[in-house]
């Protein structure tokens, strides 16, 4: 919870109160000191963790540093790396310091970055301006070498770094699987997990790998074919730990059915973590495992519990079985991957939805990374606004209160939600399945140059 404390004094003295123009000066400084505080309060969010000591670890269904302080991953999404791009996007427009530099004001502590294999076997990045010195540091770098640069400024805003395999090949997120696309194997997908961990083992900033984004279709658990995504998290999750010991692993759920049954008949994209009951994660390495569903709401795709009269307690229902169990047998710690709307007010049922998943993610204690930073998510937009530079006050005031860990409100209401603003940027139609569309390939704007 937020609080202010007045305290009437001057210069660290208590005011005497023994007469009227004492007890009038004492309350013009008690009135002055509150004013100052709110202004204070409401000019930037002032929730972020004190630094966290690398490296990190798990100790039951908490995160704690190397101090044995447990640190919340509370952070966003900057997508740009999977796409055609191959770099992050908005760098047409700014100065990547600048960016990180805001993403850490705004009190956020982690940065989950999507990549895709296709573009860190690349040479070329595009959509980066370097007019008036922006971006100088990019230039002429390959997209491994951009993310080296953008991980270095990271470090140096105290941001911590999640790396994501979005996908294998260029903008081709709604692929089930981590193989078979593009001629990519397994092999391959396993390699690129090897080679980053060495890379960035070092790295005192990079914390984990999220392994796969989004399994779903014909991926399954618990089966022990080729298609079975625990026995797939199992065998690179112990790569990366040979090379990078000290990484936290990140294990998304699927969409279907898991072996030895589930109590829930729909899931999201990702979000099916109902095999951990009877078939869970195995690592070579203790305290290393983190579970990450993924969650949304009816901007994304019209789950039939979003038009129930009941949405709140089936909501509360599926969060606890589909993953809050892990959360609550102490098993391992949650980080909730992506989660976003476009409309957070209390106006909507998107809004509503949100409202009360980041209430139940604040009194859980709970990680997660918000989807997106960007605003060219096509179903969920992002925290920054269409311009790139403002961020989305609505917005940033419910993630605000969810990094204070803060009560929020999400009973039916009005008048809370902004009016849309038009994308500057191509965003792609929603799909008809329940998984968010979230990178277009921009058209640089004039000006841009193309390395």
């Amino acid at each position: 919870m937020k609080s202010f404390q007045v305290r009437s004094a001057v210069g660290g003295h208590a005011v005497p109160s023994s007469s009227t123009e004492n007890r009038s000066r004492r309350m013009r400084l008690i009135l002055v000191g509150l004013i100052t505080a709110l202004l204070a309060a409401f000019a930037a969010p002032a929730f972020s963790q004190a630094a966290a000591v690398t490296p990190l670890k798990t100790q039951g269904n908490k995160i704690v540093d190397s101090a044995g302080n447990q640190v919340v991953l509370q952070g966003v999404n900057w997508f740009g790396f999977e796409t055609g791009n191959h770099a992050p996007h908005g760098l047409w427009t700014r100065d990547y310091k600048e960016m990180l530099a805001q993403i850490k004001a705004q009190g956020f502590n982690t940065i989950r970055m999507p990549f895709s294999i296709q573009a860190l076997r690349s040479t070329t990045t595009s959509g980066i301006d370097y007019a008036n010195g922006h971006n100088a540091a990019l230039a002429g770098k390959t997209p491994q070498q951009v993310m080296d640069v953008i991980v270095d400024e990271a470090a140096r805003d105290g941001l911590m770094i999640i790396l994501d395999n979005h996908s294998t090949t260029d903008d081709s997120f709604m692929h089930p699987l981590w193989y078979g696309l593009g001629g990519y194997t397994e092999t391959d997908w396993v390699d690129t997990w090897k080679a980053l961990s060495a890379r960035y083992a070092s790295k005192t900033n990079v914390i984990g790998a999220d392994l796969k984004n989004e399994p779903h279709g014909e991926a399954t658990w618990g089966t022990g074919a080729a298609n079975d995504w625990r026995r797939a998290a199992e065998l690179a999750g112990n790569a990366v730990l040979a090379n990078a010991p000290n990484w936290l692993v990140l294990v998304e759920g699927i969409e279907g059915p898991v072996a030895g049954g589930q109590q829930l008949d729909r899931h999201w994209w990702g979000g099916n973590l109902e095999g951990v009951r009877n078939n869970p994660v195995r690592l070579n390495v203790a305290n290393r495992l983190v579970y990450s569903p993924h969650e949304y709401g009816p901007g994304v795709f019209a789950q039939p519990w979003f038009s129930d009269a009941n949405m709140v307690s089936i909501l509360a229902d599926r969060w606890q079985k589909g993953f809050g169990y892990i959360h609550d047998a102490g098993t391992a710690p949650i980080l909730i991957g992506e989660f976003g709307a476009k409309n957070v007010g209390r106006d909507t049922v998107e809004g509503r939805w949100i409202r009360q998943f980041a209430d139940y993610l604040g009194s859980k204690g709970m990680n997660w990374t918000f989807w997106a930073w960007n605003p060219n998510s096509g179903d969920t937009g992002g925290v920054l606004q269409d311009d790139w530079n403002t961020v989305n006050p609505v917005k940033m005031a419910l993630l605000a209160d969810l990094i204070g860990r803060t009560t929020i409100d999400y009973t039916p209401g009005s008048g809370t939600t902004p009016a849309p603003t038009p994308t500057p940027t191509p965003t792609p139609t929603p799909t008809p399945t329940p998984t968010p569309t979230p990178t277009p390939t921009p058209v640089p704007p004039a000006g841009t140059v193309s390395v």
